[in-house]
């Protein structure tokens, strides 16, 4: 098994034929405007480009997987940095099979996507010759959350090869708990910006909380979610640090845009 880190969300899970497409937000650097205007420098995002090894790994995608997309199917709610204009049109000109959650998929459906597989929490399904359960996932810890597009995060088990855990986007909870020492993934891929918005506490896990989250999980954490974003204020180095000082280096990759990690 490989996985393909492009930038952010997004990567690709490469496993025997299947290579799965996760969250994709594909379009050049400052194509969407900025997710925080007060509280964080209001840049445009993406922040960085995707790395130039993209193009030739998007080329194999044969599915995909978004955890979460839009709010009261409102086009103007999507969250574009799990899936962009661009991210919609590769996925329509491909025709890619795509799994998300049931409570988006009509939504998606009116873009032209092509949805497969509807999901619903904890309940699995078969999937890439294997299967897949949807995991609540919480996208703020306040009143913020009511307002955002909580979603789902996925754990995976593909024939012969390690389970993964994708955390999407979401703030330490006792589903996320659940899912790391229920499942107990031999992958987790983490969330780890620290996103937050112009009002309210943080939308993703703040540090102790991403601290507990590869101290809980039973195998290899992956950060992702970090460095491209005008409201994600953890980076890389910062994380880093934090987990050399809890002795939790040797169970954490924080991969660099266009890193391939071979399980």
């Amino acid at each position: 098994m490989k996985i393909h880190h492009l930038r952010s969300a997004t990567c690709i899970i490469e496993s025997n034929r299947h290579f799965v497409l996760i969250d994709p937000m594909l379009g050049a650097k400052g194509s969407i405007p900025p997710f925080s205007y007060i509280r964080y420098k209001p840049r445009r995002n993406p922040l960085v480009d995707l790395p130039p090894n993209a193009a030739s790994i998007l080329e194999k995608v044969t599915d995909c997987l978004i955890t979460h997309s839009q709010k009261f199917g409102i086009k103007a709610l999507q969250h574009t940095d799990h899936l962009d204009i661009s991210g919609e049109k590769f996925l329509r000109e491909k025709n890619t099979p795509i799994a998300t959650l049931a409570r988006d998929a009509e939504v998606l459906k009116k873009y032209g996507l092509n949805i497969q597989t509807e999901l619903e929490y904890w309940k699995p399904e078969p999937l890439f010759e294997g299967e897949i359960t949807a995991i609540p996932a919480r996208h703020g810890h306040s009143w913020i959350h009511n307002f955002m597009a909580s979603g789902a995060g996925y754990f995976l088990q593909f024939p012969g090869e390690p389970s993964i855990y994708i955390s999407g986007d979401t703030v330490y909870t006792a589903d996320v708990e659940r899912a790391l020492t229920e499942l107990k993934p031999d992958i987790a891929i983490m969330a780890a910006g620290t996103a937050t918005l112009d009002i309210s506490k943080p939308i993703l896990m703040a540090m102790d909380e991403l601290l507990q989250f590869v101290r809980t999980a039973p195998g290899i954490v992956i950060a992702n979610h970090l460095e491209a974003l005008n409201h994600c204020p953890t980076t890389r180095e910062q994380l880093k640090q934090a987990l050399k000082n809890n002795n939790l280096l040797s169970k954490a990759h924080i991969p660099n845009d266009g890193d391939v990690l071979t399980f």
